[in-house]
């Protein structure tokens, strides 16, 4: 075979594992958000090594530092961390990136919540049944459960929980831009009901900045059932497919 012939089918054969393995890489952003990795290098002024990184974290049983390195590999070729080797031959420093900062937990900004939801194991079985949905119609996850995706939140409050967070999440950055730049926009409404609402932070934060506006969340039960009271904002619960409540403006978000 030809050199050129041989780099061809090397690079065809590379990018069909590249596809097959980036659930790997999906985990061990996962692992990073669990672990609190970004959290530990984000808190040193200056890059770390593993034995540092594996000490700090909230384990009962010492950290296996083997594997501490194959995860950090995997999230440094994906840049969400950087590593390089010290002149003098020490081990090697790990530091953060802007990337990193967005899975700093408990930080405004963080996608940790998002990020979590998404990876659970619930969510990644709905993905196996892809195919099914493909022949016979339909999503992996109904293909899976037998139900979609919000009816099989309402059966499993933990499941509940970390999507409606995982939701909150995203909604964060749209919701700071909606403030900020849409004001004006704001000045000759009284009521806004925002549709598929969540745990209802956006209306919330719209209603803040402009406390004329009565506001109401809407969305199904067992969503609000998770979400907590706020000033001038009145949960209200049903299916948006059979009414939606009276108000001088719609507010939808669309991922």
């Amino acid at each position: 075979m030809k050199q050129v012939e041989f780099q061809a089918v090397a690079q065809s054969q590379a990018t069909v594992w590249r596809s097959l393995l980036g659930f790997a890489h999906s985990m061990a952003l996962k692992c990073a958000v669990e672990l609190k990795l970004a959290d530990i290098i984000h808190s040193h002024a200056t890059p770390i090594t593993i034995s540092q990184i594996a000490s700090s974290i909230d384990s009962p049983s010492t950290p296996d530092e083997s594997s501490l390195k194959r995860v950090m590999r995997l999230l440094v070729e994906d840049q969400i961390f950087t590593s390089y080797e010290p002149s003098d031959g020490g081990e090697t420093l790990y530091g953060s990136t802007e990337a990193s900062s967005w899975i700093v937990n408990n930080k405004k900004t963080s996608l940790s919540s998002f990020i979590i939801a998404q990876t659970h194991s619930s969510m990644m079985t709905g993905w196996s049944y892809l195919s099914q949905g493909v022949k016979e119609g339909g999503t992996g996850f109904e293909k899976a459960y037998n139900c979609n995706l919000y009816e099989f939140a309402s059966k499993d409050q933990e499941f509940n929980k970390i999507f409606n967070s995982g939701m909150a999440c995203m909604a964060k950055d749209l919701t700071a831009a909606i403030v900020e730049q849409y004001h004006d926009g704001f000045k000759g409404i009284n009521t806004l009901v925002d549709v598929g609402g969540g745990i209802g932070k956006t209306i919330a934060a719209i209603v803040e900045a402009n406390p004329h506006i009565k506001g109401i969340n809407f969305d199904l039960s067992h969503v609000l059932a998770m979400a907590p009271k706020y000033n001038g904002v009145t949960h209200i619960g049903g299916n948006m497919f059979e009414y939606i409540p009276k108000a001088d403006a719609i507010l939808m978000k669309k991922f």
